[in-house]
């Protein structure tokens, strides 16, 4: 056996992992090499440390309170149109930056790829990845500045999802314009603390979730590259979200106006126990609570208007100030541990897909960041326009379901515009041509009539 090897089995039996090479003789030497180099990449103390946080908890302690929130429907037209061109302003500065969070499979879809590359059936065939680029692209043509586009990926997704920005030309973007990222991978660990190897030669790893996101920009140099750029505020969102309205005007103005670290879109739950986390204040600090960790007493508690108090879900549409950012890159929020059912590989190395849950999976959320900040600026906003997300194949939360919000919304647009298509006829606006129900000249209208009457 060779040195390297040797020191490698001595650190991983110093910490109860020599199971990891139990197959290491039966390696091609290519992929006794690969093993290695994983293995000696592994953070083995902070490994031990994910073992006991799988025996613990993060429930919901401390004093929990309303949080304060602007309602975009409660402003007048002078505050929007305040708030909205201080937004058109720090645009046409250069002064913003999107960043998505992508490092997803579409599995739960029936997708085999990256979930941004998912198609969710609209009759343009345009992907997640293209409606979103296609609507940055509009909204930097009016403001007459590119906004830069950072693409956090995963390492189970990051080639895949190269390959295709490649193979669709970056949706029309510049290619210097578009910074790809990948976000950090956790080993999955069983009931005892022992890694999982997902095939003989191969350890078991998961993104390391979204909460991985500053210090992923900070380690991929996608952080200097906005320095270098003179960004201020950056965007951040989730790329199942089929209707994101990315940096959006309105809402930067908002964030920028108020200047708190960190500014987010709200949307009131639809149902006390929807699954979704609540926009709180804990302990005088803006946070995240996750439904099951409220007390039911204040889950389903009124005010005077009989309004749920609790009621503020949270979309995972954020703005970030860039110097929190730089401050927190480094900082540690809490691993999250997830029991899950996870493949792996018996004693003779042979593929085990368990019919239970198995093994912990670990992630951090980027709302842990939250209760750093003093002070959040929260909108509220109309859920219907803003807020889309693709999770599952059927039912809450599908690509039909996400579909027929396009489809409405793009109506209601038309409509606005003075135009009433057929009812049963699907509409759809490309991102090109308006980003938010704005653009839709005479011209254009007359000939989405003309389409409709060509499909009698």
């Amino acid at each position: 056996m060779s040195d390297r090897y040797e020191q490698t089995a001595r650190l991983a039996a110093e910490y109860g992992q020599e199971h990891l090479l139990r197959f290491y003789d039966s390696l091609s030497d290519d992929a006794k090499t690969r093993l290695l180099d994983q293995i000696e990449r592994l953070d083995f103390p902070a490994i031990a440390a994910l073992a006991s946080e799988a025996a613990g908890s993060l429930a919901a302690s401390g004093a929990l309170a309303p949080i304060e929130a602007l309602d975009m429907e409660s402003m007048t037209p002078e505050q929007r149109e305040l708030l909205t061109e201080k937004g058109w302003s720090l645009l046409r500065e250069g002064k913003v930056a999107a960043l998505v969070v992508a490092g997803g499979q579409g599995s739960r879809l029936g997708h085999d790829g990256p979930k941004g590359t998912f198609d969710i059936g609209l009759p343009s065939g345009k992907s997640l990845f293209q409606l979103q680029a296609e609507r940055l692209l509009g909204l930097s043509a009016q403001a007459g500045r590119t906004v830069p586009w950072y693409v956090m990926t995963s390492p189970e997704n990051n080639a895949e999802t190269v390959r295709f920005f490649d193979s669709h030309g970056c949706f029309g973007y510049k290619p210097e314009d578009v910074y790809m990222l990948e976000q950090q991978a956790l080993p999955s660990l069983d009931a005892s603390g022992r890694i999982l190897l997902s095939a003989p030669g191969e350890i078991g790893l998961a993104p390391s979730g979204n909460g991985d996101a500053f210090a992923s920009l900070k380690r991929s140099g996608a952080l200097a590259d906005m320095l270098r750029r003179g960004v201020e505020w950056v965007f951040y969102y989730n790329v199942d979200n089929a209707l994101i309205r990315i940096a959006d005007p309105l809402f930067v103005g908002a964030a920028a106006f108020y200047n708190n670290p960190i500014a987010t879109k709200a949307a009131d739950k639809t149902f006390p126990e929807e699954k979704v986390g609540i926009l709180v204040q804990k302990d005088g600090r803006p946070a995240v609570v996750e439904y099951t960790d409220v007390p039911k007493e204040l889950l389903y508690e009124t005010d005077g208007g009989g309004q749920y108090v609790y009621r503020l879900g949270n979309l995972s549409i954020h703005l970030f100030r860039l110097d929190f950012i730089q401050q927190y890159a480094d900082a540690g929020v809490p691993y999250h541990a997830a029991h899950k059912k996870i493949a792996t590989v018996d004693e003779k190395g042979e593929r085990l897909v368990p019919e239970a849950p198995n093994a912990y999976k670990f992630e951090t959320f980027i709302f842990d960041f939250f209760p750093l900040a003093e002070r959040m600026t929260v909108l509220k906003i109309r859920r219907e326009e803003e807020f889309a997300p693709v999770k599952n194949k059927d039912g809450d939360d599908s690509p039909h379901t996400a579909r027929r919000l396009l489809f409405d919304l793009h109506r209601k647009w038309l409509e606005q515009a003075g135009f009433k298509p057929p009812e049963g006829r699907d509409i759809e606006i490309s991102p090109l041509v308006s980003y938010a129900g704005e653009g839709l000249t005479p011209e254009i209208v007359r000939s989405f009539a003309e389409q409709t009457d060509r499909k009698r």
